[in-house]
């Protein structure tokens, strides 16, 4: 893939940020806006799931109903669209807050199963 179509990481945002460069942030729901998403140059594409599906489409009062499993399809589904931006994901309530190990694993379970 040519250079300009690597994929953002961690460390170019890092230097993007030391370097003054401004940093394209976009929200996306589904692969075919994170293909747009992505193809319009954005650096980071965020997938606000828990917003919008569980409280805009769902109709629920709150994001705490939301699971991992339903997450992690979600971010399946964006990230089939997204090929140079870095993907980000929310977490759902109570898989991180509980304790450092179950952060740890819950989080890897979604890079590893969205590469969110």
């Amino acid at each position: 893939m040519p250079a300009d179509e690597r994929p953002v990481t961690t460390h170019d945002l890092r230097v993007m940020k030391r370097d003054g460069t401004k940093i394209v942030a976009l929200t996306a729901y589904d692969a075919l806006f994170g293909r747009l998403v992505d193809d319009a140059g954005a650096d980071v594409i965020l997938d606000r799931y828990l917003d919008y599906f569980v409280n805009d489409l769902g109709g629920q009062p709150t994001t705490l109903s939301a699971t991992l499993e339903q997450m992690i399809y979600h971010g399946r589904i964006t990230r089939a669209g997204v090929r140079r931006a870095m993907l980000v994901l929310d977490m759902p309530f109570l898989t991180y807050q509980v304790s450092i190990e179950d952060a740890k694993r819950n989080v890897g379970r979604v890079m590893q199963l969205t590469g969110a």
